[in-house]
């Protein structure tokens, strides 16, 4: 399988879906948004992207299964499927606010082989494949090398439906309001981990995610060189709903940091 070369087309794929869900952007107005459930938005916009990203990646690889957010395939699990989040950020997006990405990743298991997250805002393409390095616009990225915690950022996501840990969380924003640079919630977890992986953040953390939230961005942290884990500091964070990702050593900080609250 040459993995350069489906991402080089994944990538063709989301530029194409990004420009569909920009030029929707300039008269999306808050009377097409519905509720999947508390917090939990959606509009056509992302259900539309999501049918375009799995019409186009079937294409791809008519052999692959798909895991995605709005259930727009009729296609079950397969030895590899497309992890999809059409809009990562769609809370963003219905308030015009200009951070929210397309990701979509190709894994066999849980053995992530290709990535992309794309910020649209900035028009900012993430990519990677296994042992292939992660890349921006074309060009190589790495994570921070600061192992300082007080000279770091950090990022985050808050809570917006699990609210039973919000104290363990709280306290672990305490911590860090003082002992770091500061922290940062950009509202898609895509681009958190983006972030991470070119060196932006030193570190993110959050729980109550899923699958489609993370995958690319797993993969862009590792072949940038950094490091990600579960809130027990085991791998189990694609469908664990947990996650610490950073660049080598901010990692370890915020995981005996969380550990000690959670």
């Amino acid at each position: 399988m040459n993995l350069q070369k489906i991402s080089a087309e994944l990538n063709s794929i989301i530029i194409t879906t990004g420009e569909y869900i920009i030029e929707q952007r300039r008269a999306f107005s808050l009377d097409k948004v519905e509720i999947k459930a508390l917090n939990q938005l959606v509009s056509y916009v992302d259900i539309n992207a999501e049918k375009q990203l799995v019409e186009e990646l079937s294409k791809l690889m008519p052999e692959a299964g798909f895991i995605t957010e709005e259930n727009t395939s009729d296609k079950g699990r397969a030895m590899y499927n497309w992890i999809i989040d059409p809009l990562d950020g769609t809370t963003n997006f219905i308030h015009d606010v200009p951070v929210y990405s397309i990701s979509v990743a190709l894994a066999k298991g849980e053995d992530i082989l290709v990535g992309a997250v794309y910020e649209l805002g900035r028009k900012e393409l993430f990519t990677a494949w296994k042992n292939g390095g992660a890349w921006l616009n074309g060009n190589p990225i790495n994570v921070s090398s600061e192992t300082d915690l007080s000279k770091t950022l950090i990022a985050t996501g808050f809570p917006y439906y699990d609210f039973e840990q919000m104290d363990a969380y709280i306290n672990v924003l305490k911590h860090l309001l003082k002992s770091t640079h500061g922290l940062r919630r950009m509202g898609s977890a895509a681009v958190d981990m983006a972030y991470v992986a070119c060196g932006r953040f030193e570190g993110f953390f959050e729980y109550g995610l899923h699958a489609w939230d993370l995958a690319a961005g797993i993969l862009l942290v590792k072949e940038a060189g950094g490091n990600v884990v579960d809130f027990k500091g085991e791998n189990n964070y694609l469908f664990g709903e947990t996650i610490i990702s950073g660049n080598g050593h901010i990692d370890k900080d915020l995981l005996k940091l969380i550990k000690s609250e959670f």
